[in-house]
């Protein structure tokens, strides 16, 4: 059985659902009198009755779960001891120090949610090269509760505890105890420059008027560091849930549904904001914008909402994971279906789309892809001049160019 805290606090347990034992599927339960804010999830209120997932777990308990690599090393270094791996069994090793504000404990400890410190300095120096991966991966595995299938892992940076700069005030106290940034990196023979491919797609996003967290990129481009944008200076987390959580879906769901359904109609029905016109700009915007660079996996995982109070209001998360995937697989497509389909949409079919799920003027469409093409552009440029700094990035670089260029033209409607 697994205790599951809240904002630090206890709110239930979850345990296995067995039939003549094969294990199905989990229960959760909410502690006795657990108030109203103890909530696990928008979608799971606190109640008497458990909730219950048939086979596997929930998907606000599954969210975080490492996929890919990390979760294969995991399994590897568990399933001997264990005799089986499944995600209850992931989630009572990187539970305890999971991202977010969800939490896990065995049933008669307390919250420990510590992580070794490593210094950011020293990944974005690139000292190490191919062993500091190796080294990160191994040390920080077992204590990186983050989803996807890219190699990320949580760390503890030193520096976000003291002055960095004279007269700097620290970002957290003493004696906050858990990750504050996400390094991600990648396998050479697999996606090469893949760092520096999403720092590039970043750099739009921000240039797109999008909010996106704190990033940096390696000298030698093998780890791209992202700040948290879950943690408030007080150590405490925000809620992040994801679109898988929000339309009952689990991770292995990700790439079903539409854009116009499980993400556009999604987020008003769980908004709750004063600003959901705004953000339902942004979300636009951030479709579109994976439209032009051609990112195929702009799946339910990739889009999220943040809030400070479960029973609050839900604002549009900060952007992650942006991605030209064309650079590496030519004939990819979109993750979700716009219009019915998959294949990226001409500029006719993007403007509709937002005229009609973001109920925006003709005139407001025109001015949003036009910002999103002049990103691209600017951008372009620094992509171009590092693209022959650095010898190893200038196939990748000259195909993130190229789409970018299509998806201006055919997506964007610019010339």
């Amino acid at each position: 059985m697994i205790k599951i805290w809240t904002d630090g606090a206890e709110a239930g347990f979850l345990e296995r659902r067995r039939e003549q034992l094969r294990e199905h599927g989990t229960t959760f339960v909410y502690m006795p009198q657990a108030p109203p804010e103890r909530a696990v999830s928008v979608t799971m209120p606190v109640r008497l009755q458990s909730w219950d997932a048939a086979t596997g777990l929930a998907p606000i308990f599954e969210m975080n779960l490492p996929e890919g690599m990390l979760r294969e090393r995991l399994r590897l270094a568990f399933a001997k001891a264990t005799g089986n791996f499944g995600d209850y069994d992931l989630l009572t090793v990187v539970g305890r120090s999971q991202l977010g504000r969800l939490r896990y404990s065995g049933i008669e400890d307390s919250l420990d949610d510590g992580v070794p410190f490593q210094s950011v300095d020293e990944i974005l120096a690139g000292r190490g090269g191919s062993d500091l991966f190796r080294y990160l991966i191994d040390r920080f595995a077992p204590v990186s509760g983050i989803s996807g299938v890219q190699p990320k892992v949580l760390v503890r940076d030193e520096t976000a505890f003291g002055e960095t700069t004279p007269g700097a005030k620290p970002r957290l106290s003493q004696s906050y105890r858990g990750a504050t940034h996400i390094a991600k990196l990648w396998e050479a023979n697999e996606f090469p420059q893949l760092a520096a491919n999403e720092y590039f797609c970043l750099r739009a996003a921000q240039r797109c008027g999008l909010d996106v967290p704190p990033f940096r990129l390696a000298e030698d481009g093998l780890a791209l560091v992202i700040d948290r944008f879950d943690l408030r200076s007080d150590g405490s987390y925000r809620g992040f849930e994801d679109f898988c959580v929000l339309n009952a879906r689990s991770t292995a769901e990700k790439y079903r549904g539409s854009y116009e359904t499980a993400i556009m109609k999604r987020f008003q029905q769980f908004a709750n904001s004063p600003y959901v016109f705004a953000d339902m700009e942004k979300l636009f915007t951030l479709i579109a914008l994976n439209c032009a660079i051609r990112n195929g996996d702009a799946h339910l995982k990739n889009f999220s909402i943040l809030y400070d109070d479960v029973l609050g209001e839900a604002r549009l998360a900060p952007v992650y994971d942006l991605v030209t995937t064309t650079a590496y697989l030519t004939q990819d497509r979109m993750a979700l279906t716009m219009d019915g389909g998959t294949e990226w949409p001409a500029a006719k079919k993007l403007r509709a789309f937002g005229e009609t799920r973001m109920t925006g003027s003709p005139a407001r469409i025109r001015q949003i892809l036009e910002r999103i093409s002049n990103a691209l552009t600017e951008t372009a440029v620094e992509l171009d001049a590092y693209r022959r700094a650095k010898p190893e990035f200038a196939a990748i670089g000259a195909r993130m160019i190229e789409a970018w260029e299509t998806g201006r033209r055919d997506s964007l409607g610019s010339p």
